[in-house]
């Protein structure tokens, strides 16, 4: 392995591992709460008596599914993107292709 290649994989570890050993709280908080779940807390410290107007039809089974769901959405709209960004690229070279063949490029003799 060259020496770059070491230096990348020591610097992905070191990305990886730091924040596993940093303790971000001691108040038994959870560190990467998401938004809704802080909205819900900072409700409950400023109306303790609070009802919400409405609740969720449907709530996934556990963190688990959640977090699939989460990711099944977030790769097709990664796919979706690409196809747009693909197919955006290879028309510009097709239209791009298709001018230069129309037009007679320059010193060619004309018959």
């Amino acid at each position: 392995m060259g020496k770059r290649n070491g230096l990348l994989l020591m610097l992905a570890l070191l990305l990886v591992l730091i924040p596993l050993g940093i303790d971000f709280d001691d108040n038994g908080h959870e560190p990467f709460a998401g938004a809704d779940a802080q909205a819900e807390g900072v409700i409950q410290d400023l109306a303790p008596d609070y009802q919400p107007w409405f609740t969720s039809f449907w709530e996934p089974p556990g963190g688990e599914m959640e977090s699939l769901l989460f990711a099944v959405q977030a790769a097709l709209g990664a796919g979706f993107i690409g196809f747009y960004l693909g197919r955006s690229y290879e028309r510009k070279h097709t239209e791009a292709a298709k001018e230069q063949k129309a037009s007679p490029s320059l010193g060619a003799s004309s018959r």
